[in-house]
């Protein structure tokens, strides 16, 4: 496990903000709906105030990128996030390019950074694997999440484990200004992603985890899949040569895997899972996660096509929410202005 010691400021207390953000990739498949945004509709109903967004400007680091893609994927993504119960009266949900104060902010923090400290960040490899060149926004765009953060004083950023050199670069960030003008961020701390939804894997290669990254579109379940669909993905998912379900991610990752699906979608242990399946063999347990799938997703692609059919109505849901974002935002970028020397004292 990556840990680190959690910066705290003692000399200035911060009101508890939750700050996330998803890129508009389209119909979000089970890992998202799991990972991220299952932890958004707990956020919204606990005590923590919740700013959520769907960030575009990330979506366009790679400059080949369809505008009209874009924008159809910012409306589907809009409509999920709706559909599986992210609530604009219970937290902020806006466009993050409709705050330009993103931007804004971003730069004053890119010249805090160093090349050298961003060239080492531990994702840029992964995201510039095969790339003749690399484009200056991948170099960047670490240092743009930790504005998004820091903008509205995120104090907690709902993350899994991989994302935590993320948080680390934040926490890094904001202790550099901080450090140089004096205290206008919070250092952001990680609420980790807990349970069998850190383990979900691609259906058809376990050691990878569930994203629309894979090649094989069969190793995920998207939102939107048919019944038929899902089916056939869970009947073909990788499994072994032994027929009782166990859950042994270590030994048997790709049966733990799907014992790891069904405990989420029937929101019960991974044992409760295996105790209760054990007259199935692997082939029939198959079935049965499939059918537990569908009955899950049913109510959500009904909402789903229902905010589809409206999407003139989905951008008036995120102008609203970044009308309400700017107001935070605005707030905290004349602040950390007049401290650098940029507005009046």
């Amino acid at each position: 496990m990556c840990t680190r010691q959690i910066m705290v400021d003692t000399k200035k207390s911060f009101p508890r903000r939750a700050f996330s953000g998803i890129q508009p990739t389209g119909v979000p498949h089970l890992g998202n709906l799991f990972g991220a945004i299952r932890q958004w509709t707990k956020l919204q109903d606990s005590d923590i105030e919740c700013v959520f967004s769907i960030v575009d400007l990330h979506s366009v680091t790679l400059p080949h990128y369809s505008v009209k893609e874009l924008r159809s994927n910012i409306e589907i993504m809009t409509a999920s996030l709706l559909a599986c119960g992210v609530d604009p009266d219970k937290c902020i949900l806006f466009l993050q390019s409709r705050v330009p104060e993103h931007g804004q902010l971003a730069w004053i923090l890119c010249c805090l950074q160093t090349i050298a400290q961003l060239q080492h960040f531990p994702q840029l490899k992964e995201k510039t694997s095969g790339m003749k060149e690399t484009p200056l926004g991948l170099y960047l765009y670490p240092v743009l999440q930790a504005a998004d953060v820091l903008l509205y004083k995120g104090t907690d950023v709902p993350v899994g484990e991989d994302q935590l050199p993320h948080v680390y670069l934040m926490q890094d960030v904001a202790e550099t200004f901080n450090k140089r003008f004096g205290t206008v961020f919070p250092s952001p701390k990680p609420l980790l992603v807990e349970g069998p939804a850190v383990r979900l894997r691609n259906l058809r290669d376990p050691t990878k985890k569930m994203s629309k990254s894979h090649p094989d579109p069969k190793g995920r379940i998207d939102l939107d899949d048919t019944p038929d669909e899902i089916r056939s993905k869970i009947r073909k998912a990788l499994t072994d040569f032994t027929s009782r379900v166990t859950y042994d991610p270590e030994a048997r990752p790709a049966v733990a895997n799907l014992v790891a699906l069904h405990s989420l979608l029937m929101e019960r242990s991974p044992q409760e899972i295996c105790d209760s399946v054990q007259h199935l063999d692997t082939g029939k347990y198959k079935a049965e996660v499939a059918e537990s799938a569908v009955q899950v997703l049913e109510p959500i692609q009904r909402r789903l096509r229902e905010h589809l059919s409206d999407r003139a109505h989905l951008w008036k849901i995120l102008d609203a929410g970044s009308l309400r974002a700017r107001e935070i935002a605005t707030r905290t970028l004349e602040e950390a202005c007049r401290v650098s020397g940029m507005a009046p004292a």
